[in-house]
């Protein structure tokens, strides 16, 4: 991997995991979460588990979707 993308990507990924400490609202703590795993999937390919890539692309959004629903549910009953 070109070392400007290294380091593009592990400051996308260090942005991510602050942000999500910082937060205190569970929407933007799953926003903060989800640039956390953006960040970290070229570093995931570049090993060669490209297979481990496709399948969090495909869980991660489902998961994000379904904790919003909850998130949004208890807000909304509160």
């Amino acid at each position: 991997m070109n070392e400007l993308y290294a380091i593009l990507f592990g400051f996308i990924t260090l942005l991510g995991g602050v942000t999500t400490a910082i937060y205190r609202d569970p929407f933007d703590k799953l926003i903060s979460l989800s640039l956390l795993a953006a960040g970290i999937f070229p570093f995931i390919v570049d090993r060669g588990y490209v297979d481990v890539a496709a399948a969090a692309a495909l869980i991660a959004p489902l998961g994000t979707i379904f904790t919003l629903m909850v998130c949004r549910r208890r807000a909304r009953d509160a």
